[in-house]
């Protein structure tokens, strides 16, 4: 349930502008100029010591004087003068104050200790902020602009726009005035001493007239809040995210490959997967995918048709669809010959369908009309170059009454810019998407796609091995840490993977020649050797591992070698000797790692294990802990887990052991914050029914930040 405290932000019976002033080049101004010009239906107040009137309006000389009803502040006075404002607020009974002033902890040490003490005073007297630094907020639909932005203001519309950044703010509703949409709300959050954008997700999915929330992100502070309500939001409401800062904030001094492999971006791309976010590369994108979400239909499945009046924008359409995953529909029969009997003799009716260049208005919606009651396919994009024989605007007027009568998704593409301007404004008028490029068209198309598919996606729990936490392997991990923490012995490390069903051979370990050969002789041939060092993480790239060993004899060599190699390679490290294990059968061999995001804690990697991981980089990442459909969709986003159904002369191996271990794995990360870094490598999978075996595995451990 949201709070109702955010009804006084996007609906209050009165606002109150403290800080107003007579120079339109001051914040101020710009504060009380929009909310008058918004056409705010309730009780509109100005502040300033020095009194008058502005706009037509009286000035109050403080806050106390303030008459009724007043449910929402905005404050534009100096940084210092903000904690007094806000008490001042409050006593007045105003719980819901925007901050748009600056010089806060963006401008160093001073004013981040002026913030540190707005946010506890607000914490104190209960009041909700957003801000400092902000532009504030608008809704269109109330109507209320309590924003500085210069005119004109947004239009009505269906998305709702939340940006870390006010600027940007300023620029997409510019962009958004001349495409020819608008927005239901936009909120700019600013330094977020107290109300963050997860915050704001909530009251934007309540608001009837949202249909999209868009975000602009630079970061998130309570990371697994943010995936844990943007989940929730998005299966009410479709949420887009452009999270910028891609390049790594700093490197992690990791020792495995996945924390190698692993960053900022790899723990973004998961958190916004487990919350059903779909990320943009860029705010037109970004924008692109919200009308068409605002507007159209979802799609039943994948297969697309084209419509075009020429054949370069069709088989653009058709390279940029297959390249987002979609197909072109094989039209049926019926389909074709009904499109032949409108077209001329040489178009085409295939998928594209071309028209040629001399299609009218008419025939474009007779084909459009067609395409859509055709059974196999699931959405439509239409092309238009501006034609020869018609204006743009006649083209989109005829497409309006189809495609808002469907209940499949059409796109149009009016190509160009200038000469379609006309039409364009018609077709956003209507609410039919449109874009200036094919591309644009197809990369909206998937992004439909996948709001359908995600929504078809039952929500699954947590995989269930695990579910209690192992007090063996607390054991484990305590008499680690008390020891200092750092990576585990390999028998502690065994010991931790069995405690969560995770199989691994017992190693044996071995401190000369003739024991190892004893040891072996034993165990029972063949048996692999690895060097013992606690100081040696990657023990192949020193030649510390040996397969396949038969004999005594072979064993005793191997010994020799393979600590020899190590001291070589490594002069200062130690070394135990070797640890032996039964050599196990053939399988395919994948990876599972761990890393500990700071933002959202255990990040889950799996992919193509062995030494050429790093190489490859054909791994996926996902939030510990694992739900099982999570689990799945990870390995079929890679080529390891692809192939474990067997390719070529590759056998089947065992896929739901695989499953099974990496939910394991995931829990056992999720359950103990103390796990810095983990990873299976390799981990084999057996034949069919023969299950996953992890052959080797490191597990670091440190005492958790904070």
């Amino acid at each position: 349930m949201t709070d109702p405290v955010f009804d006084a932000f996007f609906s209050p019976r009165g606002v109150v502008v403290v800080g107003v002033s007579q120079d339109p080049a001051k914040l101020g101004y710009g504060l009380a100029r929009n909310l008058v010009a918004s056409g705010y239906p309730g009780a509109i107040h100005f502040v300033n010591p020095r009194g008058g009137t502005l706009l037509g309006r009286p000035v109050q000389p403080n806050i106390p004087s303030v008459p009724d009803p007043v449910e929402l502040a905005v404050l534009a006075t100096p940084a210092a003068a903000t904690v007094d404002a806000l008490r001042a607020c409050h006593a007045r009974g105003i719980r819901a104050v925007i901050v748009a002033s600056g010089g806060f902890k963006e401008v160093g040490a001073e004013g981040a200790a002026i913030e540190a003490e707005l946010a506890k005073v607000a914490a104190e007297l209960g009041v909700r902020v957003i801000g400092p630094n902000c532009i504030g907020l608008l809704d269109t639909h109330v109507p209320i602009d309590t924003t500085f932005l210069q005119p004109p203001a947004p239009r009505p519309g269906e998305i709702a726009f939340v940006s870390h950044s006010g600027a940007v703010c300023g620029a997409v509703v510019d962009y958004a005035n001349g495409r020819g949409f608008g927005f239901s709300r936009m909120v700019s959050v600013g330094n977020q001493a107290d109300l963050t954008e997860t915050d704001l997700l909530g009251p934007a999915a309540d608001d009837p007239h949202t249909k999209v929330i868009a975000l602009y992100l630079e970061s998130v502070g309570a990371g697994p809040r943010f995936v844990d309500v943007a989940g929730r939001v998005s299966r009410r409401v479709p949420v887009l995210a452009l999270k910028v800062g891609r390049s790594p904030a700093g490197q992690r001094a990791a020792a495995s490959h996945t924390g190698a492999l692993a960053g900022a971006e790899s723990a973004w791309d998961a958190a916004f997967r487990r919350a059903g976010i779909q990320r943009a590369d860029g705010l037109e994108e970004m924008f692109d995918w919200a009308r068409a979400l605002a507007w159209c239909p979802l799609p039943a499945g994948r297969a697309m048709a084209v419509l075009t009046n020429a054949g370069g924008p069709g088989v653009i359409a058709t390279d940029s669809l297959e390249e987002h995953g979609l197909a072109l529909a094989a039209l049926t029969d019926a389909t074709q010959r009904a499109l032949r009997a409108i077209l001329p003799a040489a178009a085409s009716v295939a998928n594209p369908v071309d028209m040629l260049a001399a299609a009218s208005p008419q025939l474009y919606a007779e084909a459009l009309g067609l395409l859509l009651v055709d059974a196999g396919v699931h959405g439509v994009i239409v092309l238009s170059p501006p034609p020869p024989l018609y204006t743009p605007e006649a083209i989109a007027e005829a497409l309006i009454p189809v495609a808002k009568a469907a209940t499949k998704p059409v796109l149009v593409g009016l190509l160009g810019a200038y000469l379609v301007n006309k039409g364009a404004a018609l077709l956003a008028e209507a609410r039919v998407p449109d874009y200036r490029f094919p591309e644009q068209a197809a990369s909206a198309l998937a992004a439909l796609v996948r709001r359908g598919e995600w929504l078809a996606q039952v929500p699954q729990e947590e995989g269930t091995m695990g579910k209690t936490r192992s007090e063996a392997a607390w054991e484990t991990i305590e008499q680690a840490l008390a020891a200092g923490g750092g990576w585990l012995s390999p028998e502690a490390t065994t010991s931790l993977l069995e405690a969560y069903g995770i199989r691994m051979p017992r190693l044996q370990a071995a401190g000369s020649a003739a024991q190892a050969a004893e040891l072996a002789r034993m165990m029972g041939f063949p048996v692999v050797m690895k060097v013992a060092s606690p100081d040696i993480t990657h023990k192949s790239d020193v030649g510390g591992v040996v397969l396949d060993l038969r004999t005594t004899d072979a064993v005793a060599a191997a010994f020799e070698k393979v600590t020899g190699a190590a001291k070589a390679a490594r002069p200062g490290a130690r070394i135990l000797g070797v640890h032996l294990q039964p050599m196990l059968p053939k399988g395919q061999e994948v990876i599972a790692g761990a890393v500990r995001d700071p933002q959202f804690g255990a990040q889950v990697m799996f992919g193509s294990g062995g030494v050429e991981v790093e190489g490859l980089k054909d791994v996926a990442f996902g939030l510990a802990p694992l739900p099982r459909a999570e689990a799945e969709e990870m390995l079929e986003r890679t080529w390891a887990g692809k192939k474990l159904r067997g390719f070529r002369d590759l056998v089947p191996a065992d896929r739901e052991a695989v499953v099974q271990t990496l939910l394991a794995f995931s829990r056992l990360v999720a359950d103990f914050p103390e796990i810095a870094e983990a990873e299976i490598n390799p981990l084999r999978a057996l034949a069919e029914g023969q299950g996953a075996v992890a052959l080797d595995a490191r597990i670091r451990v440190a005492k958790p930040a904070g």
